[in-house]
């Protein structure tokens, strides 16, 4: 395959045409999705028990360390991602429409996401969201001719669907599509058993008989097929607006957003999560509220992330906003290696194989965030060093070669000493 310059209407933005801001939400959503993914797998019904949980010496931090994690990250991690992959897609769908052959190569380069995101999920890691987001593309470039308002009453209408509400409406006409049993005590010491002394073997039947159980005959899969897409709907709907094509300018708007999505969101998050969680009861005891506050989630994550990004633009264009958050722009110019990286550190702090330290079950959600904040510094360490001598990400480039089946120029050249 011969060098090519960096430069495919099917791939993501040029280099010279990348946008910071978008960069800097990426890697802070990379945060986000981070500690929320490792705080969950290793939670009580996954990979360990309440009891186990509740026996370790840091449990007391460890319950508010969780709440935290599941009131200001969880949720508007995953919607702040999936609103700027949404955003991207269209961006190149954009630059690429009319081109001759953009069509076969866009959906080339969602095919080979798919196919990273299944072996991602299969042999590493069981809630990957790459299979999904490739997913989601297919459907985001049917959905291309849609004037900008549609995009936007079926991005808001699908915020209201979740899998929580799909799980509220089974139960409430008798159908279990995921039986209790499979989140039981028993269930959960057998995962944890493969995990820490099994064999890799067994760990990839295992998430395999996971995925099937929970995503695709539980149902899960279409929730979040539904879930994603209508963030991808407004992240396309953004980008018809012409907000990323002059920043500057929407900075008035973005500051009356954030002043008023961040407050109203982190309220309301706060209530939803004390309803659903059983620890706030105006009502008493009262099943139904606790549904409905579970179902709400969605959409407060929704106008949390709205909060947390417009807040985040208007910083980068502060006297300090920059100095804080651009350093999260390396990390976002190569979320699908730092993305796909991240799973590599749950294996080995949960996991026994190998030199995996084989925790599940004996760590907590305090130590899982500070193992978590350590180990992203070190992807912005990285990514920038990386960034340094290459033009892009080893998985960036790996996705473009295969996509364009051309290799794009991969080493940064040398400036030459200068000669006298």
């Amino acid at each position: 395959m011969p060098d090519m310059p960096p430069v495919d209407a099917a791939a993501p933005v040029a280099e010279a045409e990348r946008l910071p801001e978008l960069d800097v939400l990426r890697g802070v959503a990379l945060l986000g999705v981070l500690l929320a993914n490792f705080v969950g797998v290793a939670s009580a019904g996954v990979l360990a028990t309440g009891t186990q949980l509740a026996a370790l010496p840091s449990a007391r931090f460890d319950a508010v360390t969780d709440f935290l994690v599941h009131w200001l990250v969880a949720d508007k991690a995953n919607t702040l991602f999936a609103c700027l992959f949404g955003l991207g897609f269209y961006l190149q769908m954009q630059r690429g429409a009319g081109r001759a052959g953009f069509e076969r190569r866009y959906r080339r380069r969602l095919g080979w996401l798919l196919v990273f995101g299944v072996l991602n999920q299969l042999l590493l890691w069981q809630w990957d969201i790459l299979h999904l987001y490739a997913l989601c593309g297919f459907l985001l470039l049917s959905m291309r001719g849609w004037r900008t308002r549609s995009l936007v009453a079926f991005g808001l209408l699908a915020a209201l669907y979740s899998d929580k509400l799909q799980e509220w409406i089974a139960g409430a006409v008798g159908w279990t599509p995921i039986p209790d049993s499979l989140y039981a005590d028993p269930a959960v010491l057998e995962r944890q058993a493969i995990v820490v002394s099994g064999s890799y073997r067994q760990v990839v039947a295992m998430q395999w008989s996971m995925t099937w159980a929970e995503w695709i005959a539980g149902g899960m899969l279409a929730a979040w097929i539904v879930y994603a897409l209508g963030r991808f709907a407004l992240g396309a709907a953004i980008g018809r607006s012409g907000l990323a094509a002059d920043i500057r300018a929407h900075l008035p708007r973005l500051r009356t957003l954030a002043c008023w999505a961040l407050p109203s969101g982190v309220l309301a998050a706060l209530v939803v999560r004390l309803l659903g969680d059983g620890l706030w009861q105006p009502l008493g005891q009262n099943d139904a509220l606790v549904h409905l506050a579970q179902s709400l989630r969605a959409p407060t994550a929704l106008l949390l992330a709205a909060g947390y990004a417009s807040a985040m633009v208007v910083a980068l264009h502060g006297a300090r906003g920059g100095r804080w958050l651009l350093p999260f722009a390396a990390v976002g110019r190569m979320a699908l290696t730092n993305y796909l990286a991240q799973g590599f550190l749950y294996a080995f702090v949960l996991y026994g194989i190998g030199p995996g330290l084989g925790l599940a079950g004996r760590i907590g959600s305090t130590s899982i965030v500070a193992t978590s904040l350590a180990f992203f510094a070190g992807q912005v360490v990285f990514s920038h060093l990386w960034l340094a001598h290459f033009h892009f990400g080893p998985m960036e480039w790996l996705w473009r070669t295969l996509t364009s089946a051309r290799r794009p120029r991969f080493r940064r050249m040398r400036a030459l000493p200068a000669t006298t």
